[in-house]
């Protein structure tokens, strides 16, 4: 029997393999056949990091990889050099896949589902007569934004560089909240010749979002019913969780330490600190040093993601003096960290991913954003959802340990905070649970890709 084929391509980043990798895993649950595209570096990472679940559907997902364009021991973590070689080698190397899965496969591909930073992918898919649909993985509001890049040069608000031209806030629309300039998400990077190549990507984005006949978002109209309502052709289908079905997060860049959990359970109910700073943020010396000296002042028993790439050290006598109260791992299983009763609040970067982990799971916030859309998700977490507190630099650009104490003694002396917390959080889950607005779109979005197929129980098994 012939079952509908999409092909799935992410960007090559922790944080958009996961909610995609997600995706996929509901396609295949509905009987759709899904053919996963990573580059050859990621797909390695992947692949040996793989939890595989144990359902009939598991053999619907083939993971195959294609060539960024780099050699083996060139650095991908220079995002201007990574971007510009997907651009010039993958459209041709994802052409040629394409063509070679539909020679050998009854099962031709119906639909290409890009990562909404894969305009490109769309591109192809257009050029070859496929069915084409956008996955946004981050909050729908940072796609906006490059939606209105147009309007924002027409207004003067920004140049045809995509540079600010004045401090004044930022406002989509009457209702979205405002934004800072500088927090325009190309801006968060680097030198001036890096925002303005970021800015260009940013209006390819835009152009790839026209392109695709859907756009689904990792989101829900209670997160950000301001945009929805502005942009109501963008779909929301998250959050799009591993835990909203009860099953292990995949996609992961590294082997995750499980002993965090036992430790957990040895923790008081709603005690436990959690901070982890994402796949990519880091941290300097000193500002590490910082942070680990407030942790140590605040007293409170805390799970620290440290990252085995981090080039960083710990003060002299740092573990032996926190002991046991410290739980020091290079890679959690997040998503069960932050379900753990054990666990009082996130200090996070504030990337979309753990922002709905933590909205999910009815988690106050304390952030620390450090590039791109965190600033963003930072805004709405302490100023629309009102969850959470940001912290304030001193002259040197530091967060000292004073202010991290200071922090984390009044979120978690304020009841509000957690009460808002729990309020979203309820919101947010029922949109995901049949009936729900989340739910129902990605049913819609299922039901687009099968055409005229039919599934048993279609509703309940998203």
């Amino acid at each position: 029997m012939t079952k509908p084929h999409v092909l799935v391509i992410p960007v090559p980043a922790q944080g958009h393999v996961i909610p995609i990798m997600e995706l996929a895993r509901r396609l295949a649950r509905n009987g759709v056949k899904v053919t996963f595209v990573n580059t050859e570096a990621i797909h390695k990472v992947v692949i040996n990091n793989l939890l595989l679940e144990k359902d009939d559907y598991e053999d619907l997902i083939h993971m195959v990889s294609i060539p960024d364009g780099l050699e083996p021991w060139e650095d991908r973590g220079d995002l201007i050099k990574l971007t510009k070689s997907i651009l010039e080698s993958m459209p041709d190397k994802l052409e040629e896949l394409v063509e070679k899965i539909n020679k050998q496969d009854c099962n031709k591909v119906a639909c290409i589902v890009a990562d909404g930073f894969m305009g490109w992918a769309l591109r192809v898919a257009k050029k070859m007569g496929i069915r084409t649909a956008a996955f946004w993985p981050a909050a729908l509001t940072s796609q906006a934004i490059n939606i209105c890049y147009e309007k924002l040069i027409k207004d003067g608000i920004i140049n045809n560089d995509g540079i600010p031209l004045n401090d004044d806030m930022i406002q989509l629309s009457e209702t979205m909240p405002p934004i800072k300039p500088k927090n325009l998400p190309w801006m968060c990077f680097g030198d001036m010749v890096t925002k303005e190549l970021l800015f260009q990507h940013a209006i390819l984005i835009a152009e790839g979002a026209m392109l695709a006949e859907r756009v689904i978002c990792n989101s829900s109209i209670e997160m950000e019913p301001e945009t929805f309502n502005q942009f109501p052709q963008l779909l929301p289908i998250g959050p799009l969780l591993a835990s909203n079905r009860l099953a292990n997060q995949t996609g992961h860049f590294w082997q995750e330490d499980s002993t965090c959990i036992e430790w957990l359970d040895q923790q008081s109910a709603c005690s436990v600190l959690y901070i982890a700073f994402g796949s990519i943020a880091n941290l300097n010396q000193a500002q590490f040093t910082e942070l680990a000296l407030g942790l140590e002042l605040s007293h409170k028993p805390f799970m620290w993601v440290v990252r085995t790439n981090m080039v960083i050290s710990f003060p002299d006598g740092y573990v032996e003096r926190v002991g046991s109260r410290g739980k020091i791992v290079s890679w959690a299983p997040q998503q069960k960290v932050l379900a753990h009763p054990s666990v009082a609040c996130i200090m996070s970067h504030c990337g979309w991913n753990s922002t709905i982990e933590g909205v999910t799971n009815g988690l106050p916030f304390l952030c620390w954003p450090c590039f791109a859309d965190q600033f963003l998700n930072e805004t709405y977490i302490c100023d629309v959802w009102k969850t959470g507190l940001g912290f304030s630099k001193d002259d040197q650009g530091i967060i000292t340990r004073g202010e991290i104490k200071c922090k984390v003694e009044k979120l978690l002396g304020d009841k509000s905070f957690k009460d808002k917390a729990l309020e979203i959080q309820e919101k947010v889950t029922s949109s995901v649970r049949p009936g729900g607005s989340s739910h129902q779109n990605l049913c819609n979005f299922i039901r687009w890709i099968q055409e005229k197929a039919t599934t048993n129980d279609h509703h309940d098994r998203v």
